[in-house]
């Protein structure tokens, strides 16, 4: 599919879940992928020149490239502001703001017979779980561009 794709992900460990699920049932790869992790360092603030590193997986010219964004405990987590700093770094991919889209992933937590925790113990954490910003905000995505894909899991 034309365009860049922008995919929040935890960590370089797993593909983001919004990824794979637009992969496996819409049958969509979009023409650029960049994979972005978002890291909260335990110092003020983090200056632009130590603000990101960016990582093309291995391959090159795939398209696709794992950037890590660091940000100090006072930072503002803004996204779309990293756009003019991942530009100006050496990456395979172009960044059209006109053909960008961003993809959140959520997973939405429910109780269930899983063993394993006791019932009182997955209550507490089902309530805490809700107590969640909301990702798009935070980090400032314009939500005309911004899909939330998710999935369930039973505790």
């Amino acid at each position: 599919m034309p365009g860049t794709a922008v995919f929040l992900n935890r960590g370089k460990a797993t593909a983001p879940l919004a990824l794979r699920a637009n992969v496996e049932h819409n049958q969509i790869l979009h023409e650029h992928v960049l994979i972005l992790s978002i890291e909260t360092m335990p110092v003020p603030h983090v200056p632009a020149a130590a603000r990101l590193t960016i990582d093309d997986l291995g391959y090159k010219d795939d398209r696709i490239i794992y950037v890590t964004a660091r940000f100090g405990y006072m930072d503002q987590a803004n996204v779309p502001g990293l756009l003019p700093l991942i530009r100006n770094a050496d990456i395979e991919s172009p960044l059209d703001d006109a053909k960008l889209s961003y993809f959140l992933s959520r997973i939405e937590l429910r109780l269930g017979d899983t063993p394993g925790m006791s019932r009182w113990r997955k209550r507490l954490f089902l309530a805490t779980s809700r107590i969640t910003a909301d990702a798009a905000e935070y980090f400032q995505l314009p939500r005309e561009r911004t899909v939330i894909m998710g999935s369930r899991i039973e505790l």
